[in-house]
């Protein structure tokens, strides 16, 4: 006979209110957002480009583009070309600019699991030697962590009881 014993998750005595991982996931919004740090990210800096490439609808692009400069992830560079209007194109901000691991890990992720079988259509490159880059886990004291279940969740300074 099996004896199964239930214990209580030691997450559900804090509170999510003030969860740093619900509070990014609310900058971004939707898949958008993340899109438009990727065209961003691949030098596609201009609006109607932006759209273009990647095909979110003008309204939506710009209601998007202008959360991310409002949130500071995201700078209005203004450019005119001869004969026109003064238009803007979009640079990263340090902000933004610290969001690569995440856009890298992502796509590691998705090159894993939901790539064509020819594989990923993007890889990222480290500039200088051309080798594949990943993102990994790093402790503070410097040792690299290859299996997940290596880390554990604990309360930060910031975490409340119940």
């Amino acid at each position: 006979m099996t004896v199964t014993t239930t214990t209580t998750p030691s997450a559900l005595a804090w509170s999510t209110d003030n969860c740093q991982v619900a509070r990014a996931l609310d900058v971004f919004g939707d898949r958008s957002s993340l899109v438009v740090i990727r065209e961003v990210f691949n030098g596609v800096r201009r609006f109607d480009d932006m759209q273009r490439h990647s095909g979110v609808n003008r309204q939506v692009l710009s209601n998007r583009l202008a959360h991310l400069v409002d949130e500071g992830i995201l700078r209005k560079v203004p450019y005119q070309p001869e004969g026109s209007r003064v238009r803007h194109e979009y640079r990263l901000t340090q902000k933004g600019l610290d969001l690569y691991p995440v856009l890298t890990a992502l796509a590691e992720w998705g090159a894993r699991y939901v790539a064509d079988p020819e594989g990923p259509a993007v890889e990222m490159a480290h500039r200088d030697c051309g080798a594949e880059v990943h993102a990994v886990l790093v402790c503070d004291e410097g040792h690299r962590l290859d299996d997940v279940r290596d880390v554990v969740p604990r309360p930060g300074p910031g975490g409340r009881r119940l």
